[in-house]
């Protein structure tokens, strides 16, 4: 299994932190995400339960990422092409969104609260700044986070797929939904 340096970073910080600090941080490795990719006639999806996410909801720092080797399309052959001919899983095996949120977070706010935040998505070591929107909704057990927003492949050098005679669609829309409970140490 690999190990990502940066949640390791975060999981070292989070426990120099005071208690206070980390009552404000949230935390999750098992959060959904898909990418749906298009054709004339054709669509699908690939799909993973391994987002990992945090939010620091008093600095705004949020960071989440996925380990691509997880993605399933529900097809052994395409699954294989994805991972070595397009996305290169054993040179770049994660993608990753860090950023900072425009807005804070307000804890005592019951319902949706749109959110959004400005950052760097990393893919295949290609960096790309983005704002990406989204919704927040604080529950008693943590904060949802759910987000859609869309990628260009030429953005991170991706050759489209080409099936049969379809060609995908430039444009993949990727959505995250996860669940972040608050940092507690053990």
């Amino acid at each position: 299994m690999r190990i990502h340096l940066l949640m390791l970073w975060v999981l070292f910080s989070l426990l120099s932190l005071t208690e206070d600090a980390r009552s404000q941080v949230f935390v999750h490795t098992e959060g959904y995400v898909e990418f749906i990719s298009t054709a004339p006639m054709l669509e699908f999806k690939g799909v993973s339960n391994h987002l990992a996410g945090m939010i620091d909801v008093e600095t705004g720092e949020v960071d989440f990422y996925i380990d691509l080797a997880t993605l399933d399309t529900d097809n052994r052959r395409r699954d294989r092409d994805m991972r070595q001919v397009y996305l290169e899983t054993d040179r770049y095996p994660f993608a990753e969104f860090s950023g900072n949120l425009k807005s804070a977070i307000d804890l005592n706010e019951s319902g949706e609260q749109q959110v959004q935040v400005v950052g760097i998505f990393t893919m295949r070591g290609i960096e790309k700044e983005m704002t990406i929107p989204g919704l927040v909704e604080v529950k008693e057990s943590g904060i949802r986070v759910q987000a859609q927003w869309e990628i260009r492949l030429e953005d991170f050098n991706i050759d489209r797929p080409r099936i049969v005679f379809y060609e995908l669609s430039e444009v993949q829309t990727i959505n995250i939904d996860i669940i972040l409970f608050p940092y507690e140490e053990e």
